[in-house]
């Protein structure tokens, strides 16, 4: 079952073995790539890269690499919540819609929905981790673009009127 460009966005790795499967999933399911075309994209042999699989790890010089061959960044994105810090997308500064605004809340809604399910033992951990995180990243974006209206970037290649 292919999942869909959303839900990719959803999903948080546990662990690191997990986040290198998950972004070779990814390339297969989004972009149709096989671990020996991720390979040739990396540099190495598709061999090495089931070596990385079954070792839950690679050598960091080959991490962007491989999340670029991917087309995804899972592995950045359980380095980042394993040291305890939260990973935030840089906002491209563009205007939100009112459909990212309702995206938001009804993302909003059922990460704490989740919450409440898993606090009354029926949700799983990872899962109810996964939700909160990603709205987490999504009103961290928001701020950052609220945040760019109080500084404006420099309009240095804009036509005046003088």
């Amino acid at each position: 079952m292919q999942m869909s460009r959303r839900a990719w966005s959803r999903i948080r790795p546990n662990s690191q073995e997990e986040a290198i499967r998950l972004c070779l999933d990814h390339a297969k399911a989004v972009h149709r790539r096989s671990v020996a075309q991720v390979g040739d994209l990396v540099g190495v042999s598709e061999w090495v890269i089931y070596k990385w699989v079954s070792e839950g790890g690679m050598p960091s010089r080959r991490i962007r690499p491989f999340e670029h061959a991917c087309g995804i960044d899972y592995l950045t994105q359980y380095l980042a919540a394993s040291s305890h810090k939260l990973l935030v997308a840089i906002p491209s500064g563009k205007k939100a819609k009112d459909d990212d605004v309702l995206a938001l809340q009804t993302g909003f809604n059922a990460a704490v929905n989740l919450l409440a399910q898993f606090y009354r033992g029926e949700a799983e951990a990872g899962e109810t981790l996964g939700a909160l995180t990603s709205v987490m990243e999504e009103i961290a974006g928001h701020r950052a673009n609220v945040g760019k209206a109080l500084t404006p970037e420099l309009a240095l290649f804009e036509e005046s009127d003088a």
